[in-house]
């Protein structure tokens, strides 16, 4: 089994179900597939390699996970560039990635041609949403031109799948090679934990070049054959009339996202659809959790998420049913997953005592691309060390 499996046997089971809602167009699993497809043959037919890099510049759209998805049927290794990122850090990930492929927006080529005269290793340039031009093929052309059959490249759960790279707040941004068997897991964790149902309808408004919003809420709601609606640049308005029109089931975001939800003037929005909250980078309140079951009236589940890019992402999930009664918790371990508490020198602490959360199981990246010390460092002793500071109490709950 393999990551762009997840799509194929779903279009295959429900071609005609919407698989992808943005800025107005829609798309079925058998149209998503197809293109995917012709992506896929499109790169192969100009020398993309099993292990190749294809590095993505572009805000949540439509094309970002075609060519994820084109990239995981390849054998290649999906790069996406955060599009906050300034010219010099953008340069450094293309550079460091070893990417011939790049795929960037139009909102972006200002920035590609400022760093471009530099860019000695990426030999494909791919635009979108531009004009055709000598300096960048024209993504659509690409996808005419090529066929729509599925790729025939044999790949194994121990293939590199996504390139990953950190925020690089203690100096340059490290890269997380994830394979597919870390994203399968992962995504086997998120199902169990999350107690994810067949088609829902979800929001997305994280940004793909994130673990979170890519891995746990997008590839999650593939798998389990529902729509995804991708929100290019978030507004709490637009979030909620949203909800309203599609009827959207799920929703997930960082606790500040609720929180601006939670701060619009009074408007009777129909939020009735509304049946399932996710939340992670942070604690959220019992307060904010209350607030927002009246503000979604039909809302059975409430689930905490904590997780890091070296785990693909998720580490602990705190389930619907623990979720108030459990303040300040982020859950147990997810099933296919152990989790420690450790002192300095990686000796497990008694319950209840503070330390350093350590975890290892089948969604622990295979290291930090070309940083061989700093992934011995992260995964010393066989354990992924995350270097944040948790408890753990005798339920087994961090």
């Amino acid at each position: 089994m393999d990551v762009g499996q997840v799509l194929t046997l779903t279009a295959h089971k429900f071609p005609n179900r919407i698989a992808l809602i943005c800025e107005g167009e829609r798309m079925t699993y058998r149209e998503f597939n197809d293109r995917v497809n012709r992506l896929a043959n499109g790169l192969l037919c100009l020398g993309f390699k099993k292990g190749e890099k294809a590095a993505v510049l572009l805000f949540n759209s439509i094309p970002l996970v075609e060519i994820f998805f084109a990239s995981a049927k390849t054998g290649g290794v999906f790069t996406p560039i955060n599009f906050r990122f300034t010219a010099e850090e953008v340069f450094y990930i293309l550079d460091h990635s070893d990417a011939r492929f790049f795929i960037y927006g139009e909102e972006f080529s200002e920035l590609v041609e400022k760093i471009r005269p530099r860019l000695k290793k990426v030999e494909f340039y791919f635009s979108i949403g531009g004009s055709a031009s000598s300096s960048a093929m024209d993504y659509e052309t690409v996808l005419k031109e090529s066929l729509p059959q599925e790729p025939k490249i044999f790949l194994s759960e121990e293939d590199e799948c996504q390139l990953m790279y950190t925020s690089g707040t203690t100096g340059k941004p490290k890269g997380a090679l994830l394979t597919h068997g870390n994203l399968l897991w992962n995504l086997f964790n998120t199902v169990l934990g999350r107690e994810e149902k067949e088609g829902e309808t979800s929001i997305v408004i994280g940004p793909l070049y994130h673990t979170a919003a890519l891995n746990n809420h997008f590839l999650t709601r593939v798998a389990m054959a529902g729509t995804s609606i991708l929100i290019k640049h978030f507004d709490p308005e637009r979030v909620m009339e949203i909800i309203e029109k599609e009827k959207v089931t799920v929703i997930s975001g960082a606790p500040a996202v609720y929180h601006l939800l939670l701060s619009l003037p009074e408007r009777q929005y129909k939020t009735g659809s509304i049946t399932k909250c996710t939340t992670g980078a942070s604690i959220l309140p019992n307060e904010t959790k209350e607030r927002l079951v009246k503000l979604f009236p039909n809302l059975s589940g409430i689930y905490d998420v904590y997780g890091c890019t070296e785990a693909t992402p998720s580490i602990c999930i705190l389930k619907a049913k623990d979720s108030l009664k459990k303040k300040e918790c982020v859950g147990p371990a997810v099933p296919f997953l152990e989790v420690r508490i450790v002192d300095d020198q990686d000796r497990e602490l008694p319950i209840g005592e503070l330390g350093e959360l350590i975890c290892r199981g089948p969604n622990v990246m295979k290291g930090y691309y070309k940083d061989k010390e700093a992934t011995q460092e992260a995964l010393k002793g066989g354990w992924l060390h995350t270097g944040d500071l948790a408890r753990m109490d005798e339920e087994g709950f961090v």
